[in-house]
């Protein structure tokens, strides 16, 4: 008995790891420019002084408080980008989400697959692919979230922090 509990827990571990490292590799590949923010710089923005009367910023300031970690990557090369969509599609069998919404146009695929919380509101885990984006010097985009939080705050943090595919989860946050 002793022993299925440590081979329980250790599944367990590697999973999260997985989870949380699936696209480290793009990190420092040349073609590929990246964005990693962790949960203690999460925190430390979090404790930033703002006007009282600033209600979006408190909304975006509790946010904060709410991740765990953001990861985008994002590159222009084709091949980088077949590598990446293969990256997520072996993540997402491994790790079943749900998905969330897809949407085609302009040129743009977009697909959003999510890890519910608590409730069918909250989410532990957001993932976003898009490839032929129209965006300046991108034409693939990987974002990973995890926290515990909605998708209306997630909105509004890619529009503060001016990351890709803002609009997209607008319109998801919507449906």
């Amino acid at each position: 008995m002793k022993n299925l509990v440590v081979v329980i827990a250790f599944l367990m571990a590697s999973t999260v790891s997985f989870a949380q490292g699936a696209f480290d590799k793009f990190e420092d590949k040349e073609g590929v420019a990246s964005v990693v923010v962790n949960k203690k710089m999460f925190e430390m923005m979090s404790k930033v002084k703002v006007d009282a009367k600033d209600k979006e910023m408190q909304q975006y300031m509790n946010l904060l408080k709410k991740l765990d970690n953001l990861k985008v990557f994002t590159t222009s090369n084709t091949k980088l980008g077949a590598d990446m969509k293969a990256t997520v599609n072996g993540y997402l069998k491994s790790n079943p989400l749900e998905e969330l919404m897809r949407m085609n146009g302009d040129g743009k695929n977009v697909k959003i697959y999510v890890k519910s919380g608590a409730n069918e509101n909250i989410v532990r885990e957001l993932l976003m692919f898009i490839e032929g984006a129209n965006m300046k010097d991108a034409s693939t985009v990987v974002l990973s979230l995890t926290g515990n939080f909605s998708l209306d705050e997630i909105s509004m943090l890619t529009e503060k922090m001016n990351l890709p595919g803002g609009d997209d989860l607008k319109k998801a946050s919507k449906k």
